[in-house]
């Protein structure tokens, strides 16, 4: 076993791809998909492997490969600072957000899961837990759904015992009302409603149906214009109804992006994503900032990912568990939880992120 003070070199690094089909056409207010492609990083260092990953295209399984692997060799596994520094100074003329940050996220998420596993304790007990669980909501509902798929899964997860659950909006605003309206009838009253529009409303189509979405008791709208629109946020967080609250930030790359929202109080509850924003390290300090200005913080897709560290970060409120990942991540990853009674926890007799790569299950899918 190592300690936090003994360098622990670093011997490999590999990279793979592994695209998943979704089990049905899905889309939302500005996207549609068929697939979801999984890039994933192991490192060894110490006798041990760690794992991160992150959700994005081939080309940042390249990147990782040929311009952040070999910075890693023969380096201070436990120096995840140091990596972390070399990798975003490596990219400076490539450019830091998009894929660049989603690939040092895939090895940033490894060197912590190697670091915990080289200590043998929780990557949650590792970052200081905070609390033992956190609560989940479903996320789903997409525009591609048919009311009767749609009321199936929203009231799957609040019979389950979610009090969370979230769908699509957007894509066809005037059939939007109809299905949040089916979405409240099949989940029930004790459960609250969020809706994501991705950024498919002009500002005032958002303000108008921010007043009739409160109608179905809607509790959280995310995107409804563009994250770029911090001016547009801003407007939807002063005029909204009150208990609605305005999310965003799950496309944020890097720190500025985060400060930039958070200054131009666009937001009541930020999110953030570490399999994007530079990776735990990232999201680490996503959630300083969170704390700095008041306001709470949920994490973006990846759940297996993400329970640990909203068990660790105090502004953390709740996690995100989406359909796709949650599904691909119970289909690849050996010990990844699965709510309970509208909870998630950590196993905290599992080293590191607390799950393992199906190797075996993956092959099919591997790029």
């Amino acid at each position: 076993m190592a300690t936090q003070e003994s360098p622990v070199p670093i011997n490999h690094v590999g990279v793979e791809a592994y695209t998943i089909s979704t089990d049905g056409p899905e889309s939302d207010g500005t996207l549609e998909w068929d697939s979801t492609t999984l890039v994933l990083v192991h490192i060894n260092a110490g006798g041990m492997s760690g794992i991160g990953y992150t959700y994005a295209g081939i080309a940042t399984a390249a990147l990782i490969r040929e311009k952040l692997a070999p910075l890693l060799h023969g380096c201070d596994a436990m120096a995840i600072n140091a990596r972390w520094l070399d990798m975003v100074r490596a990219i400076r003329n490539v450019g830091r957000a998009g894929i660049c940050s989603m690939a040092i996220s895939a090895v940033d998420n490894a060197l912590w899961d190697l670091k915990a596993k080289l200590l043998n304790v929780s990557l949650a007990a590792l970052l200081g837990a905070t609390r033992q669980s956190i609560p989940v909501y479903g996320s789903g509902g997409f525009t591609s759904y048919s009311l009767d798929r749609l009321r199936e899964q929203l009231g799957g997860w609040a019979a389950s015992g979610m009090r969370m659950a979230k769908m699509k909006i957007g894509r066809e605003p005037g059939q939007d009302l109809a299905r949040v309206k089916a979405a409240r009838e099949a989940i029930g009253s004790n459960v609250q409603l969020f809706v994501d529009a991705n950024g498919a409303y002009t500002r005032k189509q958002a303000l108008a149906f921010a007043q009739e979405f409160a109608q179905s008791g809607v509790a959280w709208f995310e995107e409804p214009v563009s994250s770029d629109d911090l001016a547009g946020l801003h407007l939807l967080r002063n005029r909204a109804p009150g208990g609605m609250a305005i999310s965003a930030g799950e496309y944020g790359y890097d720190l500025p992006y985060f400060q930039r929202m958070l200054e131009a109080q666009a937001v009541d509850v930020l999110q953030a994503d570490a399999t994007r924003c530079a990776g735990i390290t990232g999201f680490l300090s996503a959630a300083a900032l969170c704390e700095a200005y008041g306001v709470p913080l949920s994490s973006h897709c990846a759940p297996a990912l993400h329970l640990p560290l909203c068990c660790a970060v105090r502004p953390a409120v709740h996690l995100e568990y989406f359909y796709d990942h949650a599904r691909i991540e119970q289909m690849l990853f050996d010990g990844a939880a699965v709510p309970d009674n509208g909870k998630l926890a950590p196993d905290p007799s599992r080293p590191g992120l607390g799950i393992e790569f199906k190797r075996q299950d993956a092959r099919c899918y591997e790029v």
